[in-house]
């Protein structure tokens, strides 16, 4: 599934954001724009997520809907 694919590349970016944003705060760099860095991949890695995590009872409520009426 492409959404699957989309949020596993999307944490490897997320989570190079943070390492980058913990490297420039032990060489005391005050870049602003370092810290919201992690906020781009994160933002659509938070939508995916929870897409994946409501995959699963959307599911099984369309499935129990079917059964009910046969």
């Amino acid at each position: 599934m492409w959404v699957r694919q989309i949020h596993r590349w999307l944490s490897m970016a997320f989570t190079l954001a943070v390492i980058a944003n913990i490297v420039a705060m032990t060489m005391q760099v005050q870049a602003m724009w370092i810290g919201f860095l992690a906020l781009v991949p994160f933002i659509p890695l938070l939508a995916t997520g929870l897409y994946l995590f409501a995959l699963p009872y959307l599911g099984r409520r369309g499935g129990a809907r079917s059964e009910a009426s046969s």
